[in-house]
């Protein structure tokens, strides 16, 4: 009977693939479980590596579809839990991965040559894919969730690790920053006014077309390659004062006020509302700064340095008084790590005119005011930074890396566990490989023996 019920799910995609046999354009090449893998998807999955880049250490006919099982193993496992995800979140992660294709294909239309698609076809099978990611991922983090080594433990295993496997801690920094945005001079935020009034005139009157105007002069660089487009959004993934004017547009036509952002001043146009997001154009200007904007700031800045320097004022106490930047205003000025979220920085990750500034600063050093690129909002700002602590390259000790150590452990004892888990689904289900599909080297031997 349980020899039947493994065979069904075959007969059952055979059938469906028989209904074609003229015109055979897939084939099933792996079944795991009652869930078919098939040629077509192992192409698409190389397909889209193969644009994003990523390397693979084989044949990709092998190592492919081995993943896509795997995957199916925490999928069907995942459903048996309940396992669910957030749909809202998968639909920004879609987003996020078209708004990324368009910036490097460049236009949909070659976008969807390339994929062979449509762009509607590519959202629905993104969102499948990503969906099924999150869940894999919760899926992983369920099952070794409870994998907490002690502190003995976590000792035990720095001692044995070999002399050459324990990890080099690259030099490291935590930074405090002071900046300020240069005053812009009023008669150059009415140019700025006047040249998007005259964008808005032409688009209103017919004369001129809204994307290409944001093509040929928004200062939005990534979005200026779509004609404006932003893509569909979240109102959360806006700043405030431009959600609260892009979510009120009703009309495609019409052309929104100018809007005042950290970034600039704006003009926006609705292209189309789905739910609670929105897929908008706008043409991002930014005003000039002269070199004597930026000279008064820094001489501020400096006068503010010496206050600091003759202990009139303490750095934190002239960080909330002063300090225009939002992200570390609230936060005594530490600078946070992008990359990690915590506050201390390798040299490379941080800012370049801050790396420099500090390279060879001590402990409680301040530097003297400079000018840098605020890259997130891509404007020029100028600062002044305190060196709060250096720590210099070593190799890593309980003492200070005790965390580094804990998560190396972590991983190794969920790398184990998952390795386990998988042989033994592995052996618990159904799979059959098209014999033209066996002849790899697998990671996990044992598919499909005997079946």
């Amino acid at each position: 009977m349980q020899r039947i019920k493994k065979i069904i799910p075959m007969i059952a995609v055979t059938l469906s693939l028989m209904a074609h046999a003229d015109n055979v354009i897939d084939e099933v090449i792996w079944i795991v479980g009652d869930e078919a893998i098939l040629r077509s998807e192992v192409e698409e999955e190389r397909l889209r590596a193969q644009y994003e880049g990523q390397q693979m250490a084989g044949d990709p006919y092998c190592l492919i579809p081995e993943q896509l099982a795997i995957q199916k193993l925490f999928l069907h496992q995942a459903e048996l839990d309940s396992i669910e995800v957030n749909e809202s979140t998968v639909s920004h992660q879609v987003d996020m991965r078209i708004n990324y294709y368009l910036s490097q294909i460049g236009s949909k239309e070659k976008m969807e040559e390339y994929f062979r698609k449509t762009t509607s076809e590519i959202r629905e099978e993104l969102s499948s894919t990503v969906r099924n990611q999150m869940i894999i991922q919760q899926m992983q983090m369920k099952l070794t969730e409870n994998l907490k080594p002690t502190p003995a433990e976590i000792r035990r295993y720095y001692n044995s690790l070999p002399e050459d496997s324990i990890p080099l801690i690259p030099a490291q920094v935590e930074v405090q920053i002071i900046s300020l945005e240069p005053q812009v001079p009023q008669e150059e935020i009415e140019r700025i006014k006047m040249r998007l009034r005259e964008f808005t005139e032409r688009v209103t009157n017919g004369t001129a077309d809204f994307a290409m105007l944001a093509r040929l002069y928004s200062e939005d660089t990534e979005s200026a390659k779509q004609g404006g487009e932003l893509g569909f959004v979240g109102r959360g993934q806006l700043v405030q004062e431009f959600a609260d004017v892009a979510f009120n547009l009703n009309d495609p036509k019409k052309v929104s006020r100018i809007v005042e952002t950290e970034y600039g001043y704006h003009i926006i146009q609705l292209i189309e509302k789905k739910g609670d997001r929105i897929n908008c154009r706008h043409i991002l200007m930014r005003p000039r700064l002269s070199a004597n904007d930026k000279i008064h700031a820094l001489e501020r800045l400096d006068s503010i340095a010496n206050l600091i320097r003759d202990d009139k004022m303490k750095f934190e106490e002239a960080v909330i008084r002063f300090s225009q930047d939002k992200t570390t205003a609230m936060n005594a000025g530490m600078m946070a790590n992008p990359n990690t979220g915590a506050g201390k920085f390798e040299y490379q990750d941080l800012p370049p005119e801050v790396a420099r500034q500090i390279y060879d600063m001590n402990e409680g050093d301040l530097s003297q005011a400079f000018v840098m690129m605020d890259q997130q909002k891509n404007k020029e700002v100028c600062a002044i930074v305190r060196l709060k602590k250096k720590q210099d390259a070593h190799q890593a000790n309980l003492t200070d890396d005790f965390q580094v150590i804990k998560a190396m452990l972590e991983e190794k004892l969920a790398a184990e566990f998952i390795d386990k888990w998988i042989r033994k689904k592995q052996q618990e289900t159904y799979i059959h490989i098209d014999p033209a599909w066996r002849g790899c080297d697998f990671q996990y031997p044992g598919w499909g023996q005997g079946n």
